[in-house]
């Protein structure tokens, strides 16, 4: 079993940063993926950015150049910078490994004002 535990979301105005943070423990398997999807009320879940183990990433290009992840392979943790941040960017981020399967974090919620 695998076990995610969040960090850093919070209210925020719009043009702030915040750093989320994911750590994962229990049973890992050494390759696997980490990553960051958000669900704003309303909307259905969506990727925001992922990263595997070699430190390939991916972003929803929306995003791409505003957020920034990066992991922590010995602490297996991954972490998302978010800068720029604007009111749409609200919402509950959830922090994702896959590896033989998918395991989710319970959720930190996010929120910019304007």
């Amino acid at each position: 079993q695998v076990q995610l535990v969040e960090s850093g979301g919070g209210l925020v105005q719009a043009g702030g940063s915040l750093r989320l943070s994911c750590a994962a423990s229990g049973n890992i398997f050494r390759i696997n993926r980490m990553g960051w999807f958000r669900q704003a009320p309303g909307n259905q879940r969506e990727l925001v950015a992922a990263i595997t183990s070699a430190g390939m990433t991916n972003y929803a290009e929306s995003l791409r150049g505003r957020f920034t992840i990066s992991r922590d392979n010995a602490r297996n943790t991954v972490y998302l910078q978010m800068n720029s941040l604007k009111p749409e960017d609200t919402g509950v981020y959830y922090c994702n490994l896959r590896s033989i399967t998918d395991y989710w974090g319970q959720g930190t919620q996010v929120t910019v004002s304007s």
